[in-house]
């Protein structure tokens, strides 16, 4: 059970009261307390690294657990043409369309943007330094494990992703009716919260290549924490 804990102040106080007056005081806490007293109690995921602090050795047994965090933002930018096709990927949704896209891979430009942000805010390349076009392998790949990959790396790094920002530029297909399963889809991959994506799509008012439904583009912006490494020694 993490700190803090929250409660009603007036069913708090009576619930004080009333152990005060049944002479009850071996409540380990305040949770334990409400319950005795009748009330339900609710509990919901905490976070790993949200150690309490009481004593003194508690900052230093925190310390390598990660609690000094640093805030790293990392950008990530795709296209793909269209080609012949039936349908394109988007944020691993497959939508019917009357152009394919022309990709090494199944073309997913959101996926692929995602992906890019996070290693650009790990530092660690990008795309096409793990998963390189010129390797047979991975030709079709379905790209939800490009960025299933890049989340790991956070995670391998004892970091977390706070937030994952998407803009889809194209005059088609439309992006409002899938809006909501690309989301799903990019959560579920990234292994974050729904409330931790969002996407919007926009046009670029017939201009450019994607103006003239020659293909469509994504740019996205990665919020990770990754844990302050040490200070680098002087030289000297």
């Amino acid at each position: 059970m993490q700190t803090p804990q929250a409660f009603a102040f007036a069913a708090l106080l009576a619930a004080h009261r009333a152990a005060f007056a049944a002479g009850r005081d071996g409540f380990t806490d305040d949770a334990a307390l409400m319950e005795w007293a009748g009330h339900p109690v609710a509990t919901f995921p905490g976070e790993p690294v949200n150690l309490k602090l009481t004593h003194p050795q508690d900052f230093d047994r925190g310390a390598p657990a990660g609690l000094s965090l640093v805030v790293r933002v990392g950008t990530g930018y795709d296209v793909h043409a269209f080609t012949e096709g039936d349908h394109v990927w988007l944020g691993g949704v497959r939508i019917a369309h009357d152009r394919g896209v022309l990709a090494h891979s199944d073309g997913d430009v959101a996926l692929h943007a995602l992906t890019d942000a996070l290693l650009g805010a790990l530092a660690e390349g990008d795309i096409g330094t793990h998963f390189p076009p010129s390797d047979p392998k991975w030709r079709g790949a379905a790209s939800h494990r490009f960025l299933a990959f890049a989340a790991a790396r956070v995670r391998a790094r004892g970091g977390m992703i706070d937030f994952l920002d998407l803009t889809l530029v194209c005059e088609a297909p439309k992006v409002g009716p899938h809006r909501e399963a690309i989301r799903q889809a990019i959560a579920t991959a990234a292994g974050v919260r729904l409330d931790q994506v969002a996407i919007k799509a926009t046009t670029s008012e017939r201009l450019g290549f994607t103006g003239r439904k020659e293909g469509l583009a994504a740019l996205a912006t990665a919020t990770i924490r990754l844990p302050d490494p040490p200070a680098a020694m002087p030289s000297p």
